[in-house]
């Protein structure tokens, strides 16, 4: 029986290069597919002006509106996913501060209790968008589990939270473990109803590590689609710029768990679950 982790390692030694030159990013390549996708954390105008491009092209076509920014702060961090220098997708982790979340204009008192809570320190995922055209659930979990190292190691978050469209929440829930919080309000920015969801980010460790001691495709949850425990060492490292020269992978495998992992993502991409998030991404536009 292979184990899910040890398939993942032997997948991206196959399918991408650890000789990584750009500074802040991750490479992999997508199954079923010939894209090496570049996730990078987006801390120049360049990237930040080709992710407001992104959002504002996916949110319009819904009629959310074209004029939305990135941020640039401090307490922002956006990432991006490219294919040969073009962006096909992007989110944001937004850190709580004297400022507050964008969630907090209408969904103050519900954040609010989460902060009392001894030790808390909330964040929050937004300017979620993605291209339609991308095989979707490898690089939505890929992208997800580079975010929560970030936010987790470099920020300390504790807990989570991201304002998505009512008819979205199911998804959430079953791929992510995500809880709704409090009633459907109305989000002025997008006019459009809006459901605050939670996620305990202590959570989100234990869901790793449990799907990562498993084999084969269980249910729905993107968990199962995150790279092993042993990469984000090196995932953060590159992130942070701690180490430039060390790799994403550093342990010998055998060869054949690549295939064995090549072929449960591409069983997942093709998948009904599949299909429909690539809708859903390119509709989620609370902000």
């Amino acid at each position: 029986m292979v184990q899910s982790s040890r398939a993942t390692d032997t997948c991206l030694r196959q399918l991408s290069t650890p000789e990584f030159e750009e500074r802040r990013s991750v490479k992999f390549a997508l199954p079923t597919t010939e894209r090496e996708i570049t996730v990078r954390l987006a801390d120049d105008n360049h990237w930040r002006n080709s992710a407001r491009l992104l959002v504002n092209r996916m949110y319009s076509w819904r009629g959310y509106g074209d004029r939305h920014v990135i941020p640039s702060a401090p307490t922002h961090a956006t990432f991006t996913a490219s294919d040969d220098d073009q962006t096909v997708g992007t989110i944001t982790l937004a850190i709580d501060s004297a400022a507050g979340l964008a969630a907090d204009r209408i969904f103050h008192d519900e954040i609010d209790a989460f902060r009392r809570q001894p030790g808390a320190k909330v964040c929050e995922l937004t300017k979620l968008a993605f291209d339609a055209e991308v095989p979707s659930k490898p690089l939505l979990a890929s992208l997800f589990h580079i975010v929560f190292i970030y936010g987790q190691r470099r920020h300390r978050c504790t807990d989570l939270f991201i304002e998505v469209n009512p008819r979205h929440r199911r998804f959430y829930e079953a791929m992510l473990g995500f809880k709704a919080i409090g009633e459907l309000k109305t989000n002025q920015s997008v006019g459009a109803p809006s459901q605050l969801m939670w996620l305990k980010v202590a959570n989100i460790r234990q869901q790793i590590d449990h799907h990562a001691s498993r084999s084969g495709i269980v249910g729905r949850s993107l968990y199962q689609f995150f790279f092993s425990p042993r990469e984000e060492d090196g995932i953060y490292a590159r992130l942070t710029d701690e180490d430039q020269k060390r790799p994403l992978i550093d342990d010998p495998l055998t060869e054949d768990l690549g295939a064995t992992m090549h072929e449960r993502l591409a069983a997942a991409s093709l998948s009904g679950t599949a299909r429909s998030f690539r809708d859903i991404a390119s509709r989620q536009a609370m902000s």
